[in-house]
C-alpha cells in the first residue's frame, strides 16, 4: 500500500507577474489641474500681449464739428485694419471742453489748435491740418502793416469764437471798448458785403483750413469783381517767435484763385495747427499703432469739407511746440522693433521658465504614472516561502509542483529585468536565495527517492510471512468455533 499523501495537479504554474505599484488618483488630478491652468496661463498671456484690444477714449467737440468727424472717421479705419486699438468718442459742448476733459486725464486722445492753452502731458501724434490766416483789404487798397491794421475795423471770419481772441491777440487789442474794433463777422456773410456800407469794415482777417481754402470759389468769384486785395503779413517771423503756437506760412501763386492769380506771387503770412495730441502716458505700442493706421490710411481719413485731407507726421524735433509722441517719433523715424526685436529677451526668459516648469511637471508626471520597477531582492520573500514549504512535500509530485513555482519566478524574474519592471537592486541576494531553494529541492527530491526505495524493499521481504499468519488466525479462529 502506497504511504504518499496526495498530489498537486502536475500543470504547470504560470509565472509569477512584478507587481505594480498603483498611481495616487489625487496626484495624478492634481497633475492634470496645474498642467490645464498653465496652458490657460500661456495662452491668456499670449492673447494679452498680441491680440487683446485696447479701447481709447477721444474727446471732441460738438458731433457735428471737424475733429468728432474725424475720430469717427479713424475709428471706422481702425475696425477695418483689424486694429487691436478701438475708438470711444466723448462729445462736448466745444473743442475747449473737449481739451479740459483730456487735461483732468479722463480722455487718451483729442485734437487742438496751436493757439490753444496746451495739456502739459499733450503729445502729438499727427499734423491734421493748417489753418491760414489770410490779410484782404477792400479793392485794390493794401494793408502795409499790423500797426496800420490795429486803426481799422477788422472783420474776423471763422468758425468760432477762438479765432477772434487769437486775432485780437496778435494785434494786441486790449480788452475795452477797443475790443470792439475787432469783431466777428455775422454767418454767411460775403467779402463784398463785410466791406461794402453799412458794414464798412476796413480789413477782413480769414482764418480758414489750408484745405478749405483752396476749394473755396468764392474768392475768385470776388477777386473777378476786383473786390479785395490779399495782402502779406511781413511780421510773420516776428509773430511766429513771439507767439510760439503760430507756424510761418507760405501762399504759392494762385492758391485762393487762378484767374484772376490771386495770389500773383508767393506770399508770406502766419498760420496754426492743428494736431492729434495723445497723452504721454500712453504706451509707445498703442502710439505707433495709432500713428502707422493714420499715416497709411490717409485718404480714408480726409473729411469730405477738406478737414485732415493733407495729414502730416508729427514734427520730431525736440524744439517742436508739441513734442512727438515716443511711440509715433519711433515710427517717423523708422525705430520702431519688430517683435522680435522688442520681445526678444522676455522670449529667452520665457523659453527658460517654461523649460524648467516643463522638466518639473514632466518629472512628476513620470513619479506619479510610471509603473515603479520591484526589486529583485523582494522577490527572495516568494522564494524563501518556496523554502519553507519543502519539508512539507512528502511526494516526488509535490516537490516537482514546487520546482516549477521556483523556475517560474525565475523566469518572472529574467523577464522584468529585460522589460525594466524589476531593477537590479538586490540581485545577488535573489540569486542566493534561488540557488539555496533550488539545492534544498535537490536534497528533498534524494531524501524522497531513498525513502521510498527503502519502503518498497521492506514490504518486498515482509509480503509472504505476513500472509501466512493470517492465514493460520483465520484457521485457529474456525477451530474453536
Amino acid at each position: 500500500m502506497s504511504t504518499e499523501g496526495p498530489t498537486s495537479s502536475p500543470t504547470e504554474a504560470a509565472p509569477r507577474r512584478p507587481k505594480v505599484i498603483k498611481t495616487n488618483q489625487q496626484q495624478v488630478f492634481l497633475y492634470v489641474v496645474l498642467t490645464l491652468l498653465l496652458s490657460f496661463a500661456a495662452v491668456w498671456g499670449g492673447r494679452a500681449l498680441l491680440h487683446n484690444s485696447e479701447t481709447l477714449t477721444f474727446a471732441v467737440g460738438a458731433p457735428n464739428s471737424d475733429e468728432a468727424l474725424f475720430a469717427a472717421r479713424l475709428a471706422t479705419v481702425l475696425n477695418d485694419n483689424a486694429s487691436r486699438v478701438r475708438i470711444k468718442i466723448v462729445n462736448n459742448a466745444d473743442n475747449a471742453r473737449a481739451l479740459a476733459q483730456f487735461d483732468r486725464k479722463q480722455a487718451d486722445l483729442t485734437v487742438l489748435r496751436t493757439d490753444a492753452k496746451v495739456p502739459l502731458r499733450a503729445r502729438t501724434l499727427a499734423i491734421l491740418e493748417h489753418d491760414l490766416v489770410l490779410l484782404l483789404g477792400p479793392g485794390n487798397k493794401k494793408i502795409k502793416s499790423l500797426s496800420e491794421l490795429r486803426k481799422k475795423k477788422v472783420a474776423v471770419v471763422a468758425e468760432n469764437e477762438a479765432s477772434l481772441a487769437f486775432v485780437r491777440s496778435i494785434l494786441e487789442v486790449p480788452d475795452g471798448p477797443e475790443a470792439a474794433r475787432v469783431q466777428m463777422a455775422p454767418q454767411g456773410a460775403t467779402l463784398d458785403r463785410l466791406f461794402a456800407p453799412p458794414n464798412g469794415f476796413g480789413a477782413v482777417v480769414a482764418v480758414v483750413h489750408a484745405s478749405r481754402a483752396v476749394r473755396d470759389k468764392s474768392y475768385e468769384q470776388v477777386a473777378r469783381r476786383g473786390g479785395f486785395t490779399l495782402n502779406a503779413i511781413d511780421e510773420a517771423k516776428m509773430l511766429a517767435r513771439k507767439f510760439p503756437g503760430i507756424s510761418g506760412e507760405t501762399l504759392t501763386a494762385g492758391t485762393l484763385s487762378t484767374s484772376p492769380q490771386i495770389p500773383d506771387d508767393d506770399l508770406d503770412t502766419i498760420g496754426l495747427e492743428w494736431l492729434l495730441v495723445a497723452q504721454s502716458r500712453m504706451s509707445p505700442t498703442t502710439a505707433g499703432e495709432l500713428a502707422r493706421i493714420i499715416y497709411e490710411n490717409k485718404s480714408a481719413l480726409g473729411l469730405d469739407n477738406g478737414f485732415a485731407t493733407r495729414i502730416e507726421p508729427a514734427s520730431v524735433e525736440k524744439d517742436a511746440f508739441v513734442i512727438a509722441h515716443q511711440g509715433a517719433a519711433d515710427y517717423i523715424n523708422d525705430d520702431t522693433k519688430s517683435f522680435i526685436d522688442k520681445y526678444s529677451d522676455l522670449m529667452y526668459v520665457g523659453v527658460a521658465a517654461l523649460s524648467i516648469i516643463g522638466s518639473i511637471f514632466a518629472a512628476i508626471y513620470a513619479k506619479i504614472t510610471r509603473i515603479a520597477p520591484e526589486k529583485a531582492s523582494e522577490l527572495s520573500t516568494a522564494i524563501l516561502d518556496i523554502g519553507e514549504r519543502i519539508e512539507h512535500a512528502h511526494s516526488l509530485d509535490q516537490l516537482e509542483c514546487l520546482q516549477d513555482e521556483l523556475e517560474a519566478i525565475l523566469r518572472g524574474a529574467v523577464i522584468g529585468l529585460r522589460d525594466g519592471t524589476i531593477s537590479t537592486d538586490g540581485l545577488d541576494t535573489f540569486k542566493l536565495g534561488y540557488e539555496f531553494v533550488r539545492d534544498e529541492i535537490g536534497m528533498r527530491r534524494d531524501y524522497l527517492k531513498r525513502h521510498a526505495s527503502e519502503a518498497e524493499k521492506t514490504v518486498r521481504d515482509a509480503g509472504p510471512a505476513q500472509m501466512d499468519d493470517s492465514k493460520v488466525v483465520v484457521v485457529k479462529t474456525a477451530q474453536s468455533a
